[in-house]
């Protein structure tokens, strides 16, 4: 118990040297972000929100994080990738000692590194978030303007990342503040009511930013972004008329968004689908997602599209040309995606990591509609992504044919961007779909096991998912 309260001590200790350390990173590598000329040496917890440029910096440093690591980043070990590994998108070709293998090949277990780095990264991206709000709120150097933004801002990332992990783990603490005292003990919250929470993060976030982007890069997440992911959550929770009008307060604003960008240039950085988007670290570099999908030669280092995944997909389909890409060795050929196009260098960056595009939401309000017997609106949204594919309409007709019709277009429009192995779980589709794909696929397998090691912590997490 005493090495538990001195390990979140020095936790507790230690942030605001960790906080100022992101933020003198992203003064260093982004300064397109924020420009602010601040002594290291004077980087101190109280002068971090004396200004707006420095309380800025601190909040782009968790974006920064969220890029690098954890569950949203495009490197390997982000939910793109493991997940994509997990269900039926990606054929794993590493190493059978790799951590990864696991996910796979359907064994992972309470241990699992991975499992391990996904709880602690997010919940230490969650932790510095809390020590955000909470100086902004205790400061008095910031105007109210000023407060507001980065607390609508704050409240966003906390419903994401607690989102995000409650439909990975469950059950899962709900945390607000920085009191390691309380958080050493904290206990699980019920998915539902984890929602819940995250619901009126992101209601109060809503009121509190704007429609307009603060930059035309759409790297900081405005009104719009907040009713993506409230538009996600609704979908999630089955609460269809939510769901429908989140998505339409977004798509109606065809000042800053519309349907009619061209496949090959979607993932641009400019692309008015885009909603929210991540910055590379650098002028010049592109996006993690790229380099970790694109290979030249086979066979591939890592993972490839699954061939089955790959053959599925309708003749006629654009997206197959446009965002797969075949290798061969002459003999064998393999496919990774082909939604960002650049992993080198150039010298001015062409492609950001988008995290919400529209399309996703004219699937969440063709969901919703279909859902509520709004069939021929519900079958609009879902013709503007098919049309924009190149397909032909839908043959479906009724509201069950729909809503099948749409979990089927999802497939093939998000693949690789971490959406499939929610989409099964949440239509209660992962049996049926990988039982015959994963050796010793278990209902259970829809939760992945809490980290050992934080249940030894904090025994208030037990018990351990089920399976496990």
């Amino acid at each position: 118990m005493k090495n538990k309260i001195d390990l979140n001590r020095r936790r507790k200790t230690n942030f605001f040297t960790i906080l100022c350390t992101l933020i003198l990173c992203t003064l260093t590598a982004c300064d397109d972000f924020v420009k602010v000329d601040v002594p290291s040496n004077q980087l101190s917890s109280p002068l971090v929100f004396e200004n707006y440029s420095t309380a800025t910096a601190a909040l782009v440093a968790i974006y920064a994080q969220i890029r690098d690591n954890g569950l949203l980043t495009g490197n390997p070990s982000g939910m793109q990738t493991m997940l994509g590994q997990y269900t039926d998108e990606l054929q794993f070709f590493g190493a059978a000692g790799q951590t990864d293998a696991s996910f796979y090949n359907n064994i992972v277990l309470p241990n699992n590194p991975d499992v391990k780095s996904w709880w602690n990264t997010t919940y230490s991206q969650i932790y510095a978030t809390n020590a955000l709000l909470e100086g902004v709120e205790n400061t008095e150097s910031l105007t109210s303007m000023q407060k507001e933004r980065l607390t609508g801002e704050g409240l966003f990332i906390r419903a994401l990342l607690h989102f995000q992990l409650t439909n990975l783990f469950g059950a899962i603490p709900y945390v607000t503040s920085t009191n390691y005292k309380t958080n050493a003990t904290i206990s699980k919250t019920p998915t539902t009511e984890v929602f819940l929470k995250a619901e009126a993060d992101l209601l109060t976030a809503e009121t509190l930013l704007n429609e307009d982007y603060l930059t035309p890069e759409r790297i900081r997440p405005n009104k719009a972004t907040i009713q993506t992911l409230l538009a996600r959550l609704y979908l999630y929770s089955g609460r269809w008329t939510e769901a429908e009008n989140s998505a339409s307060a977004v798509l109606n604003n065809t000042t800053l968004y519309n349907n009619e960008q061209s496949l090959e240039n979607l993932f641009l950085k400019d692309s008015f689908t885009t909603i929210w988007q991540l910055i590379p670290v650098n002028e010049g570099e592109n996006t993690l997602e790229a380099q970790t999908n694109i290979f030249v030669q086979g066979p591939p280092p890592n993972a490839a599209l699954s061939p089955s995944f790959v053959n599925s997909f309708e003749t006629g389909d654009n997206r197959k040309t446009q965002w797969i890409k075949a290798v061969t060795d002459g003999t064998n050929t393999w496919y990774h995606a082909y939604k960002y196009k650049v992993f080198q260098f150039t010298g001015a960056s062409t492609e950001y990591s988008i995290v919400f595009r529209t399309a996703e939401l004219y699937l969440i309000r063709a969901e919703a509609r279909a859902q509520q017997s709004n069939l021929e609106n519900a079958k609009e949204d879902l013709n503007a992504i098919r049309n924009k594919a190149g397909l032909e309409n839908t043959t479906a007709v009724t509201p069950q044919e729909i809503i099948a019709a749409v979990i089927k277009e999802r497939r093939f429009e998000l693949f690789t961007e971490a959406h499939r192995f929610f989409d099964l779980k949440r239509t209660n589709l992962l049996n049926e779909v990988l039982s015959s794909t994963k050796p010793g696929w278990n209902d259970t397998d829809k939760l992945l096991p809490l980290p050992e090691t934080e249940l030894i912590l904090n025994p208030n997490l037990n018990p351990q998912n089920p399976g496990y």
